[in-house]
């Protein structure tokens, strides 16, 4: 390392690389990689701290004063910046200006001591002006949101390690609760809830479809959709309520609701009438650009145009942050400064020239009622913008992709509006008996596309029409969804038209629909909606995304956010006992008060205070805010019965347990022989709301974890069944006992262990299924091991000619065959399918094991075929495909790995879906491994004692040495576990959320 009389310390190695090349000589710039302490976990508290600081690393009692550490992996780190330290006479703090980074500009002091001039310097972009510029703009470090931060971080453990053991003990280990990840969890079960609750109703309509003459004399097709019939309006899907009915709203406007017969007969009277246009109208049309990104919004529509989660747009914008592509884009605000305006403003004029500028600059104005941080919004770097495909050819494609898009709708900020005029024709026929019937058609025309030739929506200004039958005028909405593809911006307009003039229906079509449910949250939805009940912070929600996932709580299908039967039951404890926490605006508040503490209106002690031991002694500012706190909530929790917060109801007698192995369905009006539910396990891919009460009734009769008896062994007289296990379905043989048995069995009551013979069992082979599965194909597989033959070999170094059998079987890597000599020796061969088990033949089986171990195609440790070729992936080119291996399916394109998820089948994944997945496995990097501290200083020990046993080997009889060496490892092992129970402990105990 150059010394340097000034020491300038960031967060990313990446970052100082970049910096350290704009500061030049005179500056060494060094990386903390993150926190270089944290608080400590309850078993890193030194036994002399363990009363104030054992329970939490907290000292509730004394301000809530946290106990630091430096961790194992960060000691070298301080090391290395406090021999840098000792060669410099200045210290410039450079990490992010938000809590977080101001909390580890604290840190560093605290820990490093420096007794030079202490400067924190702050930018928002990596550029050389930037860097430069903020050397001359320095200021102290803000304490302010330095205790706001460390506020948040002593809550988020309160909370987890008062709540999450109650998880524990009533729903199962290692879960969590936090603060904001229960929310977003409820948020989830709550809209499965309602999709469960859901009840689908019809309603019909009528669309024409219509001719009129063109501008240019030619006839322009163009369909219209009933809208009003016998002079009530037609019902449409906000007509009717959840359970399936018309509103009361919808009874009082007078509704007319269509059935399938109904709208075939209107249908069929209207072919032959005559419709006369009963008004046509137009008006302006104009559309106006979005304010530029700021980190909820960059996520949302990351999501929305490019299929990117939450946590792979945020490491997508980190990495172009560090290489000083784009600013901070950690930010609330979507103000642009005077340089950045200027720069957009002359990237426009240079793309598509002077008419696409906006009449004079446009600066925007943040409206989100929790922003904080006084940023720019998410804009590329720099006083003059890179072109995208400049860009592309240097960093990876996810980054390029989100660059384009922070590009787009940057410069489409300082755009003209988008504009044009919408028509709307209404026009009447005659139907019947039923009255006169009204449709309704809309055609918007873009006639100066603006802003949307940046965002893409605008390349074809003169097609760029698009026609609406929806009985309402076409919206922004709907003309944003233009510009995806070519088909979508070709639509034609409406052909001009007069009252009275009368056309003539090319054909009449009766429409049906069904009322769906709210759809699922996908990330981007869930991103605006935390946003609008002002849950967390945009910074966060990526974690919280992530936490969420990862703790199983929540799985993707394609981009949408299924909740677990798991997350019902930690959703039902926490709402059933602590309401308060789950809480939309308790938490919501919560997040107002750390912004207080963060502008210094509030200090983070009194906060805690009121949230953890409560303000109904006079500590509230006014008795309607006198609330019981954490702890007292907690210690007053009475018995939970942990049944009824692990059922959750379907209906008809079916409800969903969640156990131990996981969830599996219970029909309590159907009893088995010995008066338990029958029961059914649940296939991974159903999702909750899929659960009806007609599919619980199926699976508990094909998939019931009952035995089913297929009859009775002719061997033997025991009776096969095919049951289904934790493991999967497989069948089973029960010998009976004899009665001299059955006496000794009766007279041995007391004894610990049954005389009854155990059943017998054999998986079921991969192609077969319990509900079809035959007596003959089960006695087949319980027969195995199969012997193939027996076969005479000569001993290469003996000469002596031995007898080998040969038998096949099934195992946990597949059909194989085993060759078994007289004197015990053993040698296996992979067969090709399971069906071969019992084909085979001798010879066969002498052709597979005259063949070298591990030179066939299908023998062990070579690669097996692929279960489904994808295609190439999009961004790698590469051939992505979905391979069987050792944990499962996993999906794969040569070099990047990722396990199939389980709502997923290798069959049924959309290739797209995988091509996603897989650009979020390349995107999170290589997972790194967590090293067990004690497991190694066990292995270490047992490794001396090994040691020292071999020595006292030389020197000691044989039996004394067995004697020891029992002895040693029998106390390694107690040790050993002991350890690691103490471990789990732990890291149970560790469970955290941002």
């Amino acid at each position: 390392m150059t010394a340097g009389t000034k020491l300038v310390i960031v967060e990313s190695p990446t970052k100082a690389k970049k910096i350290a090349g704009y500061l030049g000589d005179g500056y060494t710039v060094l990386a903390s990689v993150g926190h270089i302490r944290d608080l400590a976990q309850p078993s890193q508290v030194p036994a002399s701290k363990k009363d104030k600081f054992g329970k939490f690393g907290v000292d509730v009692n004394d301000g809530f004063e946290p106990y630091y550490i430096v961790g194992p992996d960060k000691k070298k780190t301080v090391s290395q910046l406090k021999d840098a330290l000792k060669n410099a006479d200045e210290l410039y703090l450079a990490t992010d200006e938000d809590r977080e980074g101001e909390a580890i500009a604290w840190h560093l002091v605290q820990t490093l001591k420096p007794k030079i001039p202490i400067k924190r310097m702050v930018f928002h972009e990596i550029t050389p002006e930037a860097i430069k510029a903020s050397l001359t703009n320095t200021r102290d470090v803000d304490d302010h949101m330095v205790d706001a931060q460390e506020t948040r971080r002593v809550l988020d453990r309160l909370y987890g390690y008062e709540l999450s053991p109650v998880l524990w003990r009533k729903v199962g280990p290692g879960l969590s609760a936090g603060r904001v990840q229960s929310v977003a969890t409820r948020l989830i079960v709550e809209r499965e809830r309602e999709r469960m609750a859901f009840v689908k109703a019809p309603y019909w309509d009528v669309v024409a479809t219509l001719s009129a003459p063109g501008a240019e004399g030619e006839l322009v097709r163009f369909d219209a959709r009933m809208v009003q019939l016998g002079g009530k309006r037609l019902a449409t899907s906000k007509d009717f309520g959840a359970d399936g009915k018309l509103t009361p709203a919808g009874f009082a406007d007078n509704v007319c609701q269509l059935d399938a017969e109904g709208a075939a007969e209107v249908a069929q009277v209207l072919r032959e009438a005559p419709f006369t246009v009963e008004s046509m109208e137009s008006r302006p049309y104009r559309r106006r650009p979005l304010p530029p990104f700021t980190t909820s919004t960059l996520q949302q529509t990351a999501g929305n145009r490019l299929g990117m989660s939450s946590r792979q747009t945020m490491r997508a914008a980190q990495g172009l942050y560090e290489n000083g592509f784009i600013t901070y884009m950690r930010t609330d605000s979507v103000t642009l400064s005077q340089e950045a305006i200027a720069a957009a403003r002359n990237a426009v004029e240079f793309h598509f020239g002077k008419k696409f500028l906006s009449d004079a600059p446009k600066q925007y104005a943040t409206k989100t009622a929790g922003a904080q941080e006084a940023h720019e919004c998410i804009r590329p770097a720099g006083s003059s913008f890179r072109d995208p495909d400049d860009v592309a050819r240097k960093v990876p494609a996810d980054q390029a992709k989100l660059y384009r898009l922070i590009w787009q709708r940057t410069l489409a900020s300082q755009m003209a509006d988008a504009t044009g005029s919408t028509a709307t024709v209404r026009l009447n026929a005659a139907a019947g008996s039923r009255g006169e019937a009204v449709f309704q058609a809309s055609g918007t025309v873009i006639e100066f596309p603006g802003f949307m030739r940046a965002t893409g929506e605008g390349k074809h200004p003169a097609q760029s029409a698009s026609t609406s039958v929806s009985g309402a005028s076409a919206s922004g909405a709907q003309l944003a969804t233009r510009g995806k593809s070519d088909k979508e911006s070709e639509n034609v307009s409406l052909p001009p038209m007069h009252p009275g003039d009368v056309l003539a229906a090319d054909d009449v079509q009766a429409d049906g629909h069904e009322t769906q449910p709210p759809a699922r949250y996908t990330e981007a939805s869930l991103v605006k909606t935390l946003e609008a009940k002002e849950i967390g912070r945009p910074s966060t929600y990526a974690s919280i995304i992530s936490t969420i996932i990862d703790r199983g709580y929540v799985y993707e299908r394609g981009r949408a956010l299924i909740p677990s039967w798991l997350a019902f039951a930690v959703v039902k404890l926490l709402e059933t006992n602590f309401p308060k926490y789950v809480d939309y605006q308790f938490t919501a508040d919560m997040e107002n008060g750390l912004d207080r503490i963060a502008r210094g209106k509030e200090t983070g002690k009194e906060w805690l205070t009121r949230f953890y031991f409560g303000s109904g002694d006079g500590a509230a500012a006014n008795a309607d805010e006198a609330h019981e706190g954490l702890q007292q909530q907690v210690a007053q929790l009475g018995e939970i019965d942990a049944r009824a917060i692990n059922t959750i109801e379907i209906g008809d007698g079916l409800h969903v347990r969640v156990g131990r192995y996981g969830p599996y369905l219970e029909d309590m009006n159907h009893l088995d022989a010995e008066g338990n539910p029958k029961r059914a396990s649940l296939p991974p891919t159903l999702a909750p709301d899929e659960l009806t009460v007609e599919k619980g009734h199926e699976l508990i009769e094909s998939n019931a974890g009952g035995p089913r008896e297929l009859g009775t062994d002719p061997a033997t007289g025991g009776i096969v069944e095919v049951r289904n296990g934790r493991f999967g379905p497989y069948v089973s043989l029960t010998i009976p006992q004899s009665q001299d048995a059955q006496s000794k069995a009766a007279g041995a009551k007391s004894s610990k262990k049954s005389s009854a013979p155990k059943p017998k069992m054999a998986s079921l082979f991969k192609s077969m299924k319990p509900e079809t599965v035959t007596l003959e194909q089960a006695l087949q597989l319980l027969s195995l091991p199969r012997v193939v033959g027996t076969v005479e070999e000569t001993d290469a170094k003996t000469g002596e000619i031995k007898q080998a059998t040969i038998s096949a079987s099934n195992g946990r890597y597949g059909p194989y065959l085993t060759k078994t000599t007289a004197d015990g020796g053993s040698e296996t061969r992979s067969l090709g399918s399971e069906d071969e088990i019992f084909t085979v033949d001798l010879a066969k089986a002498q052709e597979l094991f005259a063949q070298p171990k591990y030179g066939r195609g299908r023998g062990r440790g070579a690669a097996k075929p692929p279960l489904r070729t994808l295609g190439n992936d999009p961004e790698t080119g590469k051939p992505v495909t979905i391979k069987d291996g050792f944990y499962g399916a996993y999906i794969t394109d040569g070099e990047t790995n990722r396990t199939l998820p389980k709502q997923y089948t290798p069959e049924s994944i959309d290739p797209q879906e995988a091509f996603r997945l897989l650009a979020e496995k390349r995107a999170a990097g290589p997972s790194k491994r967590r090293t067990r501290r004690g497991a190694s200083k066990s292995g270490s020990k047992m490794t001396t004692k090994k040691t020292t046993a071999k020595k006292s080997t030389a020197k000691t009889a044989t039996k004394k040495t067995a004697t020891k060496k029992t002895t040693t490892k029998k106390t390694a092992g107690a040790s050993s576990s002991a350890s690691g129970t103490k471990r789990s402990t732990k890291s149970a105990a560790a469970t955290k959320e941002q």
